[in-house]
């Protein structure tokens, strides 16, 4: 099971994760401070991170051919678990009307967060084996829709759009990049965006989150999610350049629903200012292009499932932190998105760990095989 590569991490790129990692954790204390509970907060989510980084450790000396290898499990072992959600308590978990959780005691599981990696790693699998049939037009999307549905019934029953939308998503660009024909990913994508109107007006509540937001109206408008994001727009407003400092905000004590999670950028803006905010930007723009191009390199020297892996990863983080600092900034309705690394959130956090310890062992496997060109050439 365990191999080594005769390569150690990428300094710089742990560097910068450990660095995100911690600067969340001291955000995510000040933004919970609003909170009578604020000390067990963070040090629960200390302890997310330490088995994060536990896992992560274990997860670096894992070959990825092991997760080519065993993916169909972990993909039928998570759809047990979305399912698991469903059960009545002490083992199922539901919050504020959705059912997504799964009771360990010491906290809730989200299995969601663990399907977002398990999707990535089966579909890499898939289309390696399906290389053929994607010559043919529509074939291999048909068989990608089928696969990526199983987990989407599941999360549109547990009213997770959010997990939806990014897995579908994640899943339709891991075909683009495999070279799927344009025309027919075009229909699928089309046929899915009607699909989702749909569902978002079949239901008043969903309608009226999603055309409130864009009514001229918004600052005496007084709806919960519109409300968030004004005090969201306050609070960043109020930081300016160099912020109040840390720990100094306001809107997080009464103002500001869900600060040390969804809105914690907004908490950054305001305590850190512009600086603060830019200071994430630009950890998350590095991270992310460093990943891409170890996918580039991957494809290279030939490792397609490590290429497709590693390009399904960025995708699915480059959407989650896109519109996670979007709905901060007040340029898209409210929707429940962490910001990975710095969100208060056990799986968010321990699966965001374990995702990016498989972006560093490609990274290892890719510099062992390029030595290995070398040598033989």
């Amino acid at each position: 099971m365990f191999e080594k590569t005769g390569q150690s991490p990428d300094k710089n790129l742990l560097i910068a994760i450990l660095v995100l990692i911690t600067f969340g954790w001291i955000l995510s204390f000040s933004a919970s401070l609003g909170h009578f509970n604020s000390y067990s907060f963070a040090a629960k989510q200390g302890l997310f991170i330490f088995l994060g980084l536990g896992t992560g450790f274990f997860v670096l000396k894992i070959p990825i051919s092991f997760l080519k290898k065993y993916s169909p499990i972990f993909f039928v072992i998570t759809l047990v678990l979305l399912a698991m959600v469903f059960l009545p308590e002490p083992i199922g978990r539901s919050v504020k009307g959705s059912t997504r959780w799964i009771n360990l005691g010491m906290f809730n599981f989200q299995p969601s967060e663990m399907m977002k990696l398990v999707m990535i790693l089966f579909m890499a699998g898939f289309l390696i084996r399906q290389e053929n049939d994607l010559k043919k037009p529509w074939t291999g999307l048909l068989k990608t829709l089928v696969i990526v549905s199983m987990a989407d019934v599941l999360l549109l029953f547990e009213i997770d759009l959010g997990a939806t939308v990014i897995i579908t998503i994640t899943a339709l660009t891991m075909l683009f990049v495999a070279g799927v024909y344009l025309k027919q990913l075009a229909i699928a994508g089309v046929s899915l965006v009607v699909g989702a109107g749909i569902f978002i007006y079949s239901s008043p509540i969903r309608w009226v989150r999603m055309t409130e937001f864009w009514q001229k109206d918004l600052w005496i408008n007084d709806s919960d999610k519109v409300h968030q994001t004004k005090q969201a727009l306050i609070g960043i407003a109020r930081g300016d350049w160099t912020g109040t400092g840390l720990g100094a905000g306001i809107q997080k004590y009464s103002k500001l629903p869900e600060p040390h999670t969804d809105m914690i950028f907004a908490v950054i803006g305001e305590e850190l200012g512009v600086i603060g905010m830019l200071f994430v930007l630009f950890m998350f723009t590095y991270i992310i292009g460093k990943s891409f191009n170890i996918a580039k390199e991957a494809l290279k020297i030939g490792k397609k499932y490590s290429s497709y892996v590693a390009f399904g990863i960025c995708t699915w983080f480059s959407m989650q932190i896109g519109v996670n600092i979007a709905m901060n900034l007040g340029l898209m309705p409210i929707k429940g998105y962490t910001l990975p690394f710095i969100s208060y959130g056990g799986s968010s956090m321990i699966f965001a760990i374990i995702t990016f310890a498989i972006i560093l062992r490609i990274d290892m496997e890719n510099r062992a095989g390029y030595q290995k060109q070398k040598h033989y050439a």
